[in-house]
């Protein structure tokens, strides 16, 4: 699907946030600076303004590894895992030990091998026109299912 615009990418976030419970994962993937922390940003806002809580400002947790979101009882770990080098590394982060009740959302997850119940792969990728993007969405478990939005 051709996202056209920053609405749209919103639009697509906001579908995909009514549709998350705790201990989902979403996978962000694609190139520098194709989007994936702006549809994170949309659906943390989202989720932020549904549950009542503060909107904040959602930065890309590169140089942080993580930052975290706590909106009454519900707890988003916003993970970028762009830095790190190799699997070793990654284990040390333990971001699958015990977060029990959380939504995982993940830039840059290629060094994750662990098969997880419930999680939504967003590939996003540049097109010809600068201010479009194509996203696919490829899901296991509940996200299965998932039709295009």
């Amino acid at each position: 699907m051709i996202v056209k615009s920053l609405e749209h990418l919103n639009s697509l976030s906001q579908k995909v946030a009514e549709k998350l419970s705790k201990n989902d994962c979403i996978f962000l993937i694609g190139e520098i600076g194709v989007g994936k922390t702006t549809f994170a940003r949309y659906l943390i806002n989202y989720l932020q303004e549904k549950n009542g809580a503060k909107i904040t400002e959602v930065l890309s947790p590169t140089f942080n590894l993580l930052y975290e979101y706590d909106l009454k009882g519900i707890k988003i770990m916003h993970y970028d895992l762009y830095r790190i080098k190799d699997e070793e590394e990654f284990k040390q982060l333990g971001i699958f030990l015990d977060n029990q009740d959380t939504i995982k959302i993940i830039e840059w997850p290629q060094l994750i091998n662990i098969p997880l119940s419930d999680k939504l792969e967003i590939y996003l990728d540049y097109v010809k026109n600068e201010k479009e993007r194509e996203i696919k969405f490829i899901g296991s478990g509940k996200w299965k299912t998932l039709n295009e939005l």
